[in-house]
């Protein structure tokens, strides 16, 4: 696959998320969990993950029925990831709704390393301008 077919690829994935990735990506999107800036369908590489914070060097997986028939490609990918130094963390999709979610949410947040640290060039927000300092809110 090309570069502009895996960004297609990617971008498609966003436009057609799961429902669980969808429930996850609510609880990621603007910085909501510890600060942590987070991707969703990254490509990394010749792959497409879940979700990517690049900050904290993490991918988030979130694992559908059809993982179970794809654990040798899983495995390739995760080792691929870890060999460019990122950790992988896996969730079955199932597990964001419900009483889970909170587990899900404290597990990143913890292989994030916890709050992420301060931006002296954010503003109050915690949002920068593409410019790199602060935007007006």
């Amino acid at each position: 696959m090309t570069r502009q077919e895996l960004l297609e690829r990617a971008r498609q994935l966003r436009i057609h998320r799961t429902e669980s990735e969808g429930r996850l990506w609510g609880e990621l999107r603007g910085r909501r969990l510890g600060g942590w800036k987070w991707r969703r369908q990254a490509p990394i590489g010749p792959f497409i993950v879940d979700f990517y914070c690049p900050a904290a060097r993490l991918v988030v997986e979130l694992d559908g029925a059809h993982h179970q028939d794809n654990l040798v490609y899983d495995e390739r990918r995760t080792n691929y990831l870890n060999r460019l130094g990122l950790q992988v963390i896996r969730f079955e999709s199932d597990g964001v709704w419900g009483g889970a979610l909170d587990h899900i949410r404290q597990s990143i947040l913890a292989a994030c390393g916890g709050e992420a640290p301060h931006r002296p060039d954010a503003g109050a927000s915690g949002h920068l301008s593409p410019r790199g300092g602060a935007r007006d809110t």
